[in-house]
C-alpha cells in the first residue's frame, strides 16, 4: 500500500484526534456540518435544475450550436475550443451550473483529453461574477457598479483564454 492511499484516512483521523484534544463534541459537529450541507443542497438545487434545463433547451433548440458556430472562428483563432462555449456562458452566472456543464463536457470528451483539461482549468480560473458582485457589493452597501460588471466579465474571458493557452503550453495543443 502506498502513502497516497493513506492520506485521506490519516487526515480524517488527525482531525478527529485534534477535535478530541480540543474537547469538541465531534459527532455533534459532524451532524451539524451534514445538516448545513443538506441545507445548501436544498437551496441551490432549484437554481441548478433551472440552469441545466435552460442549457438543455438551448441545445435542443439549436440556439447553442448556432451561437457556438457563430463564435467558432474567433474562438479557434484565440485557441479556445468552441465546445466550451456553454461553460463560458454559464460560469459567470452560476458556479454549480458551470460545474454541471463542465462535468458533462469532461464525461463526453474524457478527463485526459485536451478539451477535458481546458474545461477543468477554466472551472478553476474563472469566477461566478454576478453572484460575487451581488453578495460582496450588497454586503458592503456599494450601489454604483457600472464599471464592475464589464471589467469582471473581461477578467472571466481572459481567464478562459489563459486556461486554453496554459493547457496548450503545458500539455500540448490539439
Amino acid at each position: 500500500m502506498d502513502l497516497s492511499a493513506l492520506v485521506i484516512p490519516l487526515l480524517l483521523a488527525g482531525t478527529a484526534l485534534y477535535g478530541l484534544w480540543r474537547k469538541v463534541d465531534i459527532y455533534h459537529a459532524l451532524a451539524a456540518g451534514a445538516e448545513n450541507g443538506l441545507t445548501v443542497l436544498v437551496r441551490i438545487l432549484p437554481t441548478l435544475v433551472c440552469l441545466l434545463t435552460a442549457v438543455s433547451m438551448l441545445r435542443a433548440s439549436g440556439a447553442l450550436e448556432w451561437l457556438t458556430g457563430l463564435c467558432s472562428p474567433v474562438l479557434n483563432i484565440l485557441g479556445i475550443p468552441p465546445e466550451t462555449m456553454p461553460l463560458m456562458l454559464i460560469r459567470p452566472v452560476s458556479g454549480s451550473g458551470a460545474l454541471a456543464v463542465g462535468s458533462e463536457l469532461i464525461e463526453r470528451f474524457g478527463p485526459d483529453s485536451y478539451l477535458g483539461r481546458v474545461v477543468a482549468v477554466m472551472l478553476g480560473s474563472s469566477e461566478t461574477t454576478f453572484y460575487t458582485v451581488a453578495v460582496y457589493f450588497g454586503a458592503a452597501g456599494i450601489r454604483r457598479i457600472r464599471h464592475t460588471i464589464p471589467a469582471a466579465l473581461t477578467a472571466d474571458f481572459m481567464g478562459f483564454f489563459a486556461s486554453a493557452l496554459a493547457v496548450r503550453l503545458f500539455f500540448g495543443g490539439i
